[in-house]
């Protein structure tokens, strides 16, 4: 069973659909070809009442958003076209059972602080969720630097699937705590100034591996506003460029917005002057929370 960039099924934790036909719908424009720079600003839901990036300790999609696609990486993602690919995983190999997992890390790879990524942070990153999401994991072992070994306690043919899970950042194993509370990852974006449950401001790195495919903006900057109406009144105005909502009426009819994915079942907007990929999630907010990473400013 080896890796293949196949259509994520019906099981898959995270699934992305919508066509260019629903953008088309929308008015935001999937033509051009991203280019880079500008900035992103986003207006968020919900705020911390912790100041740790770990998604198990934060409430609402302010921090979810600063750990997907942004600060943080996972060992696959599924893709705005809806297949799966690998991120901080190369390439993956199940057994004949699917119980078996080998996957081989990719090399070269540094956190925000300067450290290395290996199978060592992988192991320790997943070790906080062999109680929940990784609860059918018998056994995680290091074959070597750059790859690990995954026993299930049960075939799983849909396991690679599952470590695009946001939970499943990867986080640097000398430096845990300081990672979970300052944001240290290997994303696009490295933390310029955080206030816990009120403000992420992300500058894009120098250099990524994800460098001519995603991170078009040069500075990604997320503030939490909890009242809907204050939102969509800040979309409307011009202070930020996108926002999860779920009214529509807010700012139904207004031509420089257009609401995600439709207006019958709304969860984001964004002015039209931001572009995206033909196919974009439908089952989560702002690309699955992926938009840091995947839009750019046309």
């Amino acid at each position: 069973m080896t890796r293949a960039l196949r259509p994520i099924d019906r099981r898959a934790l995270f699934a992305s659909g919508a066509a260019a036909a629903l953008l088309a719908a929308t008015g935001v424009s999937a033509g051009p070809s991203p280019v880079r720079g500008g900035r992103l600003r986003m207006a968020l839901s919900g705020a911390s009442r912790s100041d740790a990036f770990d998604v198990r300790l934060s409430q609402g999609l302010f921090m979810q958003v600063a750990m997907a696609g942004m600060v943080f990486d996972t060992l696959t993602e599924v893709g705005a076209d809806g297949t799966l690919r690998g991120e901080l995983a190369a390439r993956w190999q199940g057994s004949a059972d699917a119980r078996v997992w080998h996957i081989d890390l990719r090399p070269d790879v540094t956190f925000h602080n300067g450290a290395p990524f290996t199978a060592a942070d992988v192991l320790a990153s997943f070790a906080l969720h062999r109680d929940t999401i990784l609860s059918d994991v018998a056994d995680v072992d290091a074959v070597t630097a750059d790859q690990i070994r995954i026993t299930l306690t049960g075939p799983d043919p849909d396991f690679p699937y599952r470590l695009s899970a946001p939970h499943l950042v990867i986080y640097p194993a000398k430096h845990m705590a300081e990672a979970m509370s300052g944001g240290i990852g290997t994303g696009l974006y490295q933390v310029h100034k955080f206030l816990p449950g009120r403000q992420l401001i992300g500058q894009r790195v120098d250099q990524h591996y994800k460098d001519g495919e995603a991170g078009w903006f040069d500075r990604v900057e997320l503030v939490s506003v909890p009242a809907e109406m204050v939102r969509a009144e800040a979309l409307r105005d011009g202070y930020v460029d996108a926002v999860d909502l779920t009214e529509a009426d807010l700012l139904e009819g207004l031509a420089h917005v257009a609401l995600l994915p439709d207006s019958k079942q709304i969860t984001s907007a964004t002015t039209v002057n931001l572009h995206m990929p033909q196919m974009v999630g439908t089952r989560a907010p702002l690309d699955n929370l992926r938009a840091a990473e995947r839009w750019w400013m046309g």
